[in-house]
C-alpha cells in the first residue's frame, strides 16, 4: 500500500517531466535552420554585398511564409568578408561555429577560393552566388561545389562572341583587374576569340588590384593604342568599375567600351551617371525583362524584395536569392540537410518554379546560364534584341 502512495505521489512529477520533454523537442524541431552568408559588407563592393546579403534575407521571408525547410523558419546569419581572403576565412570558421547549415558566399574569387577548403573540410554546404574564376569548380578546393553565376569560361565565349561578329573589332585592349577573376575572364575571351578564328591584335593591356580607382594613366596608354574595343574587366561594382566608364568619357577612348559579363549594374550606372551611356554589356538577369518579367516567383521575389528594402534586384541580388531558393527545394524535397545528399541532388539536377525560371546545373555544380546582350542609353539597360 506504501508503495503505491509512493508511486501516486511520484505521477504528477512525472507527467509534468513527460510534459516538458515534449514541448522541448516540440521547441527543438521549430528552431530556425541558420543559413551563413558571407559578402563584402564594406569597402568598395559594400553597397553590392549589401544588396546581395538583403535579396537573400527577402527570399528567406518568402521560403518562412511558405512553411520554412523542413517546417522549421530559416535565420540568416551574415558576416563582412571586406574583401579579403584571410577575414572570409575567419568569418567562415565563424559561421560553422555558429552552427549553420549551409554558407552562401563568393563576391570576390580569391576570397572565395580562400575559403572552400575550409567550409569543406568543416562538413557544411559551400555554395557560390557570385565568384566567376574557373577553379572554383575545379573540386581541389570543394569537391562538392556549387556556381550559380556564369564562369569566366562562359563568359569569355559571350564576349569574344561580340568582338568577332558584331563589332568586327581588329584592334582590341584590355582593362583587366590583376586577380583570379580579371586574369581569368581575359584569358577566356582570348579563347573565345581563337576559338572563333578572329583574327585580332591586343594593342594595350592594363592590369591592377581590386582597389584601383584612379584609371588616368591606364587610360593614357590605351588611348595612344587606339583600340577599336575595348574590354573592361572590373568586379569593383562600388568602385573601380564606375571610375573606368566615367574616366574613359573624360579621356575620350576611342572605339567601343565593352564591359566585362556582369559587371554593370544599375547600382554603378547609378554612380558613372551619363558616361554609362553607350557601354556594350552581357547578363544573364533583369528583373523587368521576359521570360523573368512575368515569372511569377520572380515577381513575388522582387514583390518582397521591394518591399523590405525599396530596391528592385538586379542580377547579383537575384543570385544570392536562387542560391537559397534552389537549397532550401533540395532540402525539402529530400527531407535532410545533410551536406552531401543535398550537394548532390543539385549538382547535374533541375528545379521548376525558381525566380530565375526552370533552371539545369551540370554535374560539375555549375548554372546553366542563358546571356542577353545589352547596351546603356539615357542610364537604363536596354536589352537588344
Amino acid at each position: 500500500m506504501k508503495r503505491l502512495q509512493q508511486l501516486l505521489r511520484m505521477a504528477p512529477p512525472l507527467a509534468l517531466a513527460a510534459t516538458m520533454a515534449m514541448g522541448g523537442a516540440a521547441e527543438a524541431a521549430a528552431a530556425p535552420i541558420k543559413v551563413g552568408v558571407i559578402f563584402p559588407l564594406s569597402g568598395g563592393a559594400g553597397p553590392q554585398g549589401q544588396h546581395v546579403t538583403q535579396a537573400i534575407q527577402a527570399m528567406a521571408a518568402v521560403i518562412n511564409e511558405d512553411g520554412g525547410v523542413l517546417g522549421r523558419p530559416i535565420e540568416i546569419v551574415s558576416r563582412d568578408d571586406e574583401s579579403t581572403p584571410a577575414v572570409g576565412v575567419s568569418r567562415a570558421t565563424e559561421l560553422v561555429s555558429a552552427g549553420v547549415s549551409v554558407i552562401i558566399e563568393g563576391w570576390n574569387s580569391p576570397v572565395t577560393l580562400a575559403m572552400q577548403p575550409v567550409i569543406a573540410r568543416a562538413g557544411v554546404l559551400d555554395i557560390t552566388a557570385i565568384s566567376k574564376a574557373d577553379p572554383i569548380l575545379s573540386g581541389e578546393g570543394n569537391p562538392l561545389a556549387i556556381r550559380l553565376n556564369s564562369s569566366n569560361a562562359q563568359d569569355g565565349a559571350v564576349i569574344a562572341d561580340y568582338i568577332a561578329k558584331t563589332a568586327g573589332a581588329k584592334r582590341v585592349a584590355f582593362l583587366t583587374e590583376n586577380d583570379a577573376y580579371g586574369n581569368g575572364a581575359q584569358e577566356s575571351i582570348e579563347k573565345g576569340l581563337k576559338a572563333l578564328g578572329h583574327s585580332y591584335e591586343k594593342v594595350a593591356e592594363e592590369k591592377f588590384p581590386f582597389t584601383q580607382a584612379d584609371f588616368r594613366v591606364a587610360m593614357t596608354n590605351v588611348r595612344a593604342a587606339r583600340p577599336d574595343v575595348t574590354v573592361a574587366i572590373n568586379a569593383n561594382e562600388g568602385l573601380g568599375m564606375p571610375a573606368i566608364i566615367r574616366q574613359a568619357r573624360q579621356s575620350r577612348l576611342p572605339g567601343q567600351l565593352v564591359s566585362a559579363v556582369g559587371t554593370v549594374a544599375p547600382s554603378v550606372i547609378g554612380v558613372a551617371g551619363d558616361a554609362s551611356d553607350g557601354l556594350i554589356g552581357a547578363d544573364i538577369y533583369f528583373p523587368d525583362v521576359e521570360p523573368f518579367a512575368s515569372n511569377p516567383a520572380n515577381k513575388r521575389f522582387v514583390a518582397k524584395t521591394e518591399e523590405m528594402f525599396k530596391l528592385t534586384p538586379d542580377k547579383f541580388m537575384a543570385l544570392g536569392a536562387t542560391s537559397l531558393q534552389v537549397w532550401a527545394q533540395a532540402a525539402n524535397e529530400l527531407k535532410t540537410l545533410d551536406r552531401e545528399p543535398v550537394a548532390k541532388r543539385i549538382r547535374g539536377g533541375s528545379f521548376k518554379g525558381t525566380l530565375m525560371g526552370d533552371i539545369t546545373f551540370d554535374p560539375n555544380g555549375q548554372l546553366q546560364s542563358h546571356y542577353y546582350l545589352f547596351t546603356v542609353k539615357g542610364r537604363k539597360i536596354v536589352v537588344k534584341p
